[in-house]
């Protein structure tokens, strides 16, 4: 039994050896007016070097926060397995904040809409800071972003609306339409959880992909595009049809259907997929 134990400690020595941190950081933002928390997963060795590092911006959902993905999705600790083996390389992982469980009087999402100018902040503020403070390689080859449900949503828009930034999107559960109140009614009182729907319903990922022109195609080609849905999720249809659409148009997606639903569960082992899926399309 001792050699048991003394085997099965030597064999996950490697993986503690060379394991990351999650740290916290906070960024004043003047466009929304006031600071914003994120979390930020660095690798085994960051601190001892001056390396530059590729980027994934890893997404969370409708009433969760930046702490959502480190401590129900263990993030980190899937980061550590991954990179520990080989399957995913060294990267920085940066977790924004952009909600509240409070959805109906807390600002929730990562579009602009009334009051809350996010998606400006994201692009104008936030990648800048953060990029420059971890030592990021700061090009399209090397960042990538990726999200659950509402962050699923989030990541295909920000690559449909801004392609030359990101190398992948990898959609877990994807909100990407509210056209069908799939998530809450477009005419419900107008609190903050009635702006979000609403602009998720404003930014469609799927009347995106339907309505471009051909320039706008070709500058989605060259995104490598990852959409994974359970199928007893109750957002399954968006992605099967937000899939179909971007077939049809001729932008080369790849569609993973597993049994599950929409929670943690599914988000973990999605997550398995996705950081090896970033790091085979950063560019070596």
């Amino acid at each position: 039994m001792k050699k048991v134990v003394i085997l099965l400690f030597l064999a996950l020595l490697p993986f503690s050896a060379r394991a990351g941190k999650v740290v916290s950081d906070t960024l004043r933002s003047t466009i929304l007016g006031a600071p914003v928390r994120c979390n930020v997963y660095l690798p085994d060795g960051f601190d001892k070097s001056d390396k530059q590092y590729p980027v994934v911006y890893l997404l969370h959902g409708l009433s969760d926060d930046c702490d959502s993905w480190p401590r129900k999705g263990a993030m980190q600790l899937v980061a550590d397995e991954l990179i520990g083996t080989g399957e995913a390389c060294e990267m920085v992982i940066i977790m924004p904040n952009a909600g509240d469980r409070n959805t109906r009087e807390v600002w929730n999402g990562y579009f602009n809409m009334p009051g809350w100018h996010y998606e400006d902040f994201f692009f104008q503020e936030f990648m800048p800071a953060m990029e420059a403070k971890y030592r990021i390689i700061g090009d399209k080859a090397h960042r990538a972003v990726m999200g659950l449900s509402m962050g699923g949503g989030g990541s295909v828009v920000y690559c449909q609306r801004h392609p030359e930034l990101f190398s992948s999107c990898y959609a877990m559960s994807a909100w990407l339409d509210n056209a069908n109140d799939e998530v809450w009614p477009l005419d419900s009182p107008k609190d903050c959880l009635y702006y979000v729907a609403n602009a998720v319903h404003d930014h469609s990922a799927i009347d995106f992909i339907d309505k471009a022109d051909e320039d706008t195609l070709e500058r989605l080609r060259s995104v490598a595009w990852f959409i994974d849905c359970g199928d007893d999720d109750f957002l399954f249809d968006l992605s099967i049809d937000f899939y179909r659409i971007m077939r049809d148009r001729g932008v080369k997606s790849e569609l993973r259907v597993r049994n599950g639903v929409h929670n943690w569960e599914y988000w973990h082992l999605a997550l398995r997929q996705a950081l090896p899926f970033a790091t085979r399309n950063f560019t070596k």
